[in-house]
């Protein structure tokens, strides 16, 4: 099986989609839009050390990892 070569290193660079309602998938995931949440807001979110975990810190977390699962780079269940 030949891999396809995505970019082959064009001078300005590579862009995925051009469009934030254009839809994106890796690893035969279903392909999604951009997500959009509160908890993406970066000004949410400040520095906190392991012991001051916030509920804002922890909301952003959690949009991390739903974002990664569903475009499929990280994997979210057994």
């Amino acid at each position: 099986m030949t891999a396809e070569v995505v970019g082959r290193a064009p001078a300005d660079g590579l862009k995925v989609g051009q469009a934030t309602s254009h839809l994106i998938g890796f690893y035969g995931t279903t392909a999604i839009s951009q997500r959009a949440g509160a908890a993406q807001g970066t000004a949410l979110v400040g520095t906190a050390s392991s012991a001051d975990v916030t509920s804002d810190v922890k909301a952003a977390i959690i949009e991390i990892m739903n974002t990664l699962t569903n475009l499929g780079l990280w994997k979210g269940s057994a």
